[in-house]
């Protein structure tokens, strides 16, 4: 039996290993997943410990992810970019191996399962952090009419504007500069809506039949999505369908085949 994990810390909350055990009954795989709490100074140790145990593949969350970028001998391209990992596995040659799954899991949750065109739209993203650079180079290959990034320190977005220069042009603003400006597609890559914050944006930003995307999930509304619903954006989603959607990008890396997952989404949010 063939073994993968998901590590981080904290991990205990992590949904990952019902949804890869939930894939590996799907196509027939016969594998174990786990959620696997690792001290950052112990990251690199119980990495190479585990491959050199057996293991098949590796999820990597918080706090790790740029970690295991540091740590990979080779990385696409999209994880190059983003500069994080959160899939890690070895070659045919046992050269360890890094990608990046976030970007795409985000933007077939949004194009495939919601039915959302992000081709010429005016993307708002909120906050300049390791979520959103994680996705920044995917949803440029989507060609939206413009990107606008927004953050509280403004010095963190007009670092990312430096870094992604060769590859989309990215409009930086502070929340202030904001004033008077539309968007079809409003995108929270920030974590404050957890704990019930909203960043400080208005109901006049967002166009008809907006869609307003919260990177983060829990087992009610985040205030984002509440906030969303309230203004009567057209979607108002969170991140459940990203997360199943990237896993389905790291288990189709692993294992050669993808899994389908609107049914494994359905039965997330009914829980």
């Amino acid at each position: 039996m063939s073994r993968y994990a998901v590590i981080g810390k904290p991990v205990k909350h992590s949904k990952s290993p019902q949804i890869h055990t939930l894939f590996a009954k799907q196509t027939g795989q016969d594998l174990s997943y786990s959620a696997e709490e690792v001290e950052e100074e112990d990251f690199e140790s119980y990495v190479a410990s585990f491959f050199s145990g057996g293991g098949g593949g590796l999820n990597i969350t918080v706090p790790h992810k740029e970690r295991a970028f540091a740590v990979a001998k080779l990385c696409s391209d999209r994880a190059n970019l983003a500069r994080a990992v959160n899939t890690l596995y070895l070659d045919q040659d046992g050269h360890l191996c890094g990608d990046n799954t976030d970007g795409a899991g985000l933007v077939r949750d949004i194009t495939e399962n919601h039915r959302f065109e992000i081709r010429n739209k005016r993307i708002l993203l909120l906050g300049a952090g390791g979520a959103v650079r994680g996705v920044l180079a995917v949803l440029a290959e989507q060609q939206p009419a413009s990107i606008t990034l927004v953050n509280r320190t403004l010095s963190r977005a007009q670092q990312l504007q430096r870094e992604f220069v060769k590859l989309v042009t990215l409009k930086v603003q502070s929340y202030e500069g904001l004033q008077e400006q539309v968007f079809d597609l409003v995108i929270n890559g920030t974590s404050s809506s957890l704990s019930g914050e909203l960043p400080p944006i208005s109901p006049a930003m967002l166009a008809a039949q907006c869609c307003c995307y919260d990177m983060m999930y829990s087992d009610q509304d985040t205030a984002f999505v509440a906030w969303s619903k309230a203004q009567g954006a057209t979607l108002a989603l969170d991140g459940i369908g990203m997360l199943v959607e990237q896993a389905a990008e790291s288990f189709e890396i692993w294992r050669g085949v993808r899994p389908a997952t609107t049914q494994i989404i359905d039965g997330l949010r009914a829980k």
